[in-house]
């Protein structure tokens, strides 16, 4: 359809057009997605075999959706991709409010301009990225915001009375007509204006200052609540909550390997930080594996969430430690290291919410606690795993690296040292080295740095050495070395 040369109402007549509600546009791309075994929603992973089957399965009944889940789990990501579902292009009235369906028109205003101009009523074709609407609830959102109200300004100017329905001023929703409507945080929506929804989903009319509009707008609504709202701040009224057709629960990645994708792909970065800053595969896995720590913590308000935004804003930060380090330097390229991320500690503290516990021992505490908790729960995968009990005198692989830190004076390893001292640090350390050809053969040059610093991290978590934060970086010596220089 060339809609180019339609304008007028006549001209869509004769082109055969048929008006089709916003479900049934969903539905019918939809249908022809699945049947094409095409992607419905890109850029959504880990939702493969358990919410988006069910969106698929509300769309299909046309119904209203309501997405329950913890923040940072796609929710809103979600509901505007079903955006790309819709009809490209759909005519309106030009000139109408409330984007009324030439065939099938509305608003008073639509009905007395093809009224008055029959087939030369003009209209116009809007593109489907311009029917996507959305609203944050918050406590302070009115019935007249969502709904519409009576607008003393137009009654006087077109010398109406207050009981002329032209006197009224639509709101949102009104204005979203033949849209996707989202509505953020539904329970943080007062009651009373959650009641005022009832008759717009089921009824088909909107109530305005004793004004009572037979008006059957052709909506999506979908809504997205988290299910702490219900206790903490707000609830969604029941008789709402009937009213909507679905509601699908949304969760967190189930692995660390869907959490890297969404990380990697989520990221904001400069071509130049791309460029210039090595970043090992072992970085993705320790920052997923942060947020994975941080689910199960004793420090954490579970009920809160862990943002997926958290692995997003900490690989940001990590990324920037580094380039802040290489520029510092006047480095042309440089690699991430173990001790970057101390870096991500401001993404850390900012997106979890601590319990009493955790409030006592401080949020930057708890942050590096989730770091050492992740160091420990990727050791294993790397080299021989350090049991909690372990036999008086029992040999051990790391007991030539242990001995060398007893023997010498420790490592200083600082932020912003050039690259070439931070390696020539690292490979002082020989019985490093033949651990890591022991256990990691085939590991690439480019990785081994960071391993060598993970290694010795991992030592430290598990108090096989110890660890010494001073002003420009970090002290490692042999496990009674901080204790001793005490006397």
């Amino acid at each position: 359809m060339q809609i180019e040369k339609i304008k007028t109402l006549g001209q869509l007549k004769e082109s055969g057009y048929r008006s089709k509600s916003i479900k049934d546009e969903l539905r019918d791309n939809l249908i022809e997605k699945i049947k094409k075994n095409e992607t419905t929603f890109e850029g959504i992973h880990g939702y493969e075999n358990t919410v988006i089957p069910e969106l698929e399965r509300a769309i299909l009944s046309r119904h209203n959706i309501n997405f329950l889940g913890l923040r940072g789990q796609a929710k809103t990501r979600l509901a505007r991709l079903m955006v790309a579902l819709l009809d490209e292009w759909i005519p309106v009235v030009k000139g109408s409010e409330i984007n009324d369906d030439p065939l099938q028109p509305l608003s008073r205003y639509a009905m007395e301009l093809i009224k008055e101009h029959a087939n030369d009523t003009p209209i116009v074709w809007i593109h489907r990225q311009e029917r996507f609407f959305e609203k944050l609830a918050t406590p302070d959102v009115t019935v007249a915001d969502l709904i519409g109200d009576v607008d003393p300004i137009k009654a006087a100017n077109l010398k109406l009375s207050y009981a002329d329905d032209r006197v009224i001023h639509y709101g949102m929703i009104p204005r979203a007509n033949r849209s996707i409507f989202v509505i953020n945080e539904l329970p943080d929506l007062q009651a009373r204006i959650q009641v005022a929804l009832f008759n717009i989903l089921q009824e088909g009319d909107i109530q305005i200052r004793g004004f009572k509009l037979r008006l059957p707008l052709d909506m999506q609504f979908v809504f997205t609540a988290n299910p702490e709202d219900y206790t903490n701040r707000g609830s969604i009224v029941t008789p709402l909550k009937d009213r909507i057709g679905s509601q699908i629960l949304t969760h967190y990645p189930e692995t660390v390997e869907i959490a890297k994708k969404i990380t990697k792909q989520e990221a904001k970065l400069e071509i130049s930080q791309k460029e210039s800053i090595y970043v090992p595969e072992l970085v993705f896995d320790l920052l997923e594996q942060i947020a994975f720590e941080a689910r199960n913590s004793e420090y954490i308000d579970h009920k809160s969430g862990i943002s997926a935004r958290m692995s997003i804003t900490a690989f940001e930060n990590l990324m920037s430690t580094a380039e802040r380090r290489m520029l510092k330097n006047n480095e042309d390229a440089t690699g991430i290291r173990l001790s970057d991320f101390m870096g991500v500690i401001p993404s850390i503290t900012g997106k979890v919410e601590l319990v009493y516990e955790g409030e006592q021992e401080g949020a930057a505490f708890v942050a590096q606690e989730l770091i050492n908790d992740a160091i420990k729960s990727m050791f294993p995968k790397y080299f021989p795993k350090i049991e909690k009990l372990e036999r008086p005198n029992a040999p051990s692989p790391y007991d030539e690296i242990v001995q060398w830190f007893f023997d010498g004076s420790g490592l200083e390893l600082l932020d912003d040292v050039p690259d070439n001292e931070y390696k020539d640090g690292l490979d002082q350390i020989k019985p490093l080295t033949n651990l890591l050809l022991e256990y990691q053969p085939d590991i690439e040059a480019k990785d081994s740095y960071f391993i060598k610093e993970f290694l010795l991290w991992g030592l430290v978590a598990y108090k096989k050495l110890s660890k010494h934060r001073f002003t420009e970086g970090y002290q490692f010596k042999d496990p009674y070395g901080s204790y001793i220089s005490g006397l």
